[in-house]
């Protein structure tokens, strides 16, 4: 097979290649949602536009051998960009953001994570790259094209053309796209993926920008919408309850609330925080949110320290970690409380060991503080049950009342456990990952019993408040066939991948006895005034965007990081708007984006939400906090 002069040019071939592939990558690994003919056919058609404006820049390299070397390289890089958006979306069912390539120190760390992402029909995606690397070397001199001027002002003129095209169409189908940069998903099905990473290396040139030219000025607006929206004078029947007691709150890795009261294969898979729940001194919340994104964990720290929220793009833990916060740890130093946190992993895992001093923690115990072996770890480390024994000779001495933070492992993706430490046997489903899940969270359940038992043995349970919260998902909407069948359900729906972002919060005050079940909806956003009021600590120096759980007036609605949000009559999510209690469809995104929106039940909870996370977002890109005196009366 031979290319000659007047036979289809070789960066024609690659880009019907490469934008097949791209087509499939997008319409079979990735899980992007498809209503209508016209988003499929924009689908198809973004990555062969984006393939044909990069490869056809090889029409103006006069040296062949260097056009041949572009194509190849091109095909290369795109590739890998492809390859590694993958494994990264079958984790957390996203696209990697230009903020988390900041985040390569956490790679290490990650280590089984990725190789368990890997499938072994994963070089199939490279066949492309080789046809047109042994194109351009093995045939090499047979491959000779010779562009005259005309025919290389056609091709970029083209090129240009169907870009603007394929964002015209893009226009229609989505209206204001780029300001609606919440949901990566829409970027992507509707201008690619490489574009979408074009647009997010502009997006964060722009955010960068932000703190350089910020002042204090553009606090005023923020004051005004918390002191308007956010904050009342109502004070909870809970104000001071906890004045004096040490706080014990366990991040508890992974957990959503699906598997609370359930059973697999005829076990119970959290014994004891079912137990729980029905105790007269615990207080659970059963449509509690959590608000995290790209920085999963991290995240769920900085909403709870702070009652903001996180970034729609990267850890804030690591893009803005040398802000000025007024965090959780701070504040109850004025009740004179020490702080410590205790994680048996690498301190700069999460850039931890930065914004643990930023949020004025007073110590951190990371996995020095352990004695960690191939016995006594599993997964990500050290496992739950050792690690909660190992802890408690610290928490003992630690200086009283303290503030303490514990933060599990065993429960973590991709869910390994040895089979001694196995309560309950694995799931039987298509999804090894869902499968695996419920031994460990029976495992960190049994932990958790155990750590209440050494906190007992310790003198330290009865003048202390535990707080346990789920800190993100553990299952993402790539096993949705597999929790179906688990939640018997024919499918998961949109309403219900929201139902599913529950995970368990727990507020465990021993002696109390007035504890209950609370169905009204709250979020981790929620935590940080909630434990502040407890603690009797008056918060109406601060700026938060969350509410104390226990009052009656609160906002009407938990927002999510990527716009959608629950209140308390209505689920918005994917551009639907749905009925909250039964997941019946009230309205469709055509409703919402078009003049009838006056009328619409969902379209005013979405511009608030939209509003408040845009604020809490000009907080963050712009270090606004720095210009506020905390200490002010």
């Amino acid at each position: 097979m031979v290319f000659k002069r007047g036979n289809i040019p070789l960066y024609v071939i690659a880009t019907a290649l490469f934008g097949l592939k791209t087509y499939f990558i997008y319409r079979f690994m990735f899980n992007i949602s498809l209503d209508n003919f016209m988003q499929e056919f924009i689908l198809f058609i973004n990555p062969f536009v984006s393939a044909f404006l990069v490869l056809g820049i090889s029409v103006w390299i006069k040296k062949d051998s260097r056009r041949m070397k572009f194509i190849r390289y091109t095909m290369l890089i795109g590739t890998l960009i492809i390859f590694a958006n993958l494994v990264f979306y079958r984790s957390f069912t996203d696209f990697i953001t230009i903020p988390q390539l900041f985040q390569g120190s956490n790679a290490g760390d990650l280590g089984n994570s990725i190789l368990s992402l890997m499938k072994f029909y994963d070089v199939l995606f490279f066949v492309d790259v080789v046809i047109i690397w042994v194109l351009t070397k093995k045939m090499k001199p047979a491959v000779k094209d010779v562009y005259p001027r005309s025919n290389k002002v056609f091709v970029t003129a083209l090129s240009l053309a169907l870009l603007a095209g394929n964002f015209f169409l893009a226009e229609i189908e989505r209206p204001q796209l780029f300001t609606r940069a919440f949901d990566r998903e829409y970027l992507v099905k509707n201008i690619g993926l490489f574009n979408y990473h074009i647009y997010d290396i502009v997006l964060h040139s722009k955010v960068k920008s932000q703190r350089v030219f910020a002042d204090d000025n553009e606090l005023k607006d923020v004051e005004e919408y918390i002191d308007t929206i956010i904050k009342n004078d109502e004070q909870s029947e809970l104000f001071g309850v906890a004045e004096g007691k040490n706080v014990i709150f366990i991040s508890a890795e992974s957990i959503q609330s699906f598997v609370i009261n359930e059973e697999v294969n005829g076990q119970e898979i959290t014994p004891f925080m079912n137990r729980l729940i029905d105790d007269e001194d615990t207080y659970y919340f059963e449509n509690f949110y959590h608000q995290t994104e790209q920085g999963k964990t991290s995240d769920s720290e900085f909403i709870v320290e702070n009652s903001l929220y996180p970034l729609s793009r990267g850890a804030v833990y690591f893009t803005h970690g040398q802000n000025e916060y007024h965090a959780l740890p701070e504040i109850i130093k004025q009740k004179d409380y020490y702080s410590a946190v205790f994680h048996a992993n690498n301190r700069s895992f999460w850039n931890r060991d930065q914004m643990y001093e930023v949020a004025n923690y007073d110590h951190f115990f990371d996995e020095e503080a352990y004695e960690i072996n191939d016995t006594n770890s599993v997964g990500w480390g050290l496992k739950d049950k050792d690690y909660f024994e190992q802890s408690i000779k610290y928490l003992q001495n630690l200086e009283e009342p303290f503030y303490s933070k514990f933060i599990t492992l065993t429960n973590h993706f991709p869910f390994e456990l040895d089979d001694e430490d196995r309560s309950i046997e694995p799931y039987n489903s298509n999804s090894n990952t869902l499968n695996n899940y419920f031994p460990t969270v029976r495992y960190m359940d049994e932990s958790i019993e155990e750590f209440f038992t050494l906190l007992e043995e310790a003198g330290l349970y009865e003048d202390s408040i535990i707080v346990i919260m789920g800190d993100h998902d553990g299952i993402s909407a790539n096993h949705n066939k597999a929790m179906s069948m688990f939640l018997e359900k024919e499918e998961i729906t949109p309403y219900d991948q929201i139902q599913l972002q529950r995970v368990p919060f727990f507020i465990h005050i021993p002696g109390h006895g007035e504890g209950r079940v609370i169905s009204d909806i709250a979020g981790q956003i929620d935590v940080k005034p909630t434990l502040l009021h407890m603690l009797g600590i008056d918060t109406a120096n601060d700026l938060y965007f969350g509410n104390d759980l226990f009052i009656e007036d609160r906002k009407e609605y938990i927002a999510l990081r990527n716009g959608d949000f629950i209140s308390d009559d209505f689920v918005y999510t994917t551009g639907v708007c749905y009925d909250r209690a039964n997941g019946e469809v009230i309205e469709t995104e055509s409703n919402l984006d078009t003049d009838s929106a006056t009328e619409s039940v969902c379209q005013p909870i979405k511009e608030q939400v939209e509003k408040e996370l845009s604020l809490s977002d000009k907080l963050i890109y712009g270090d606004l906090l720095r210009f506020v005196n905390f200490d002010e009366e």
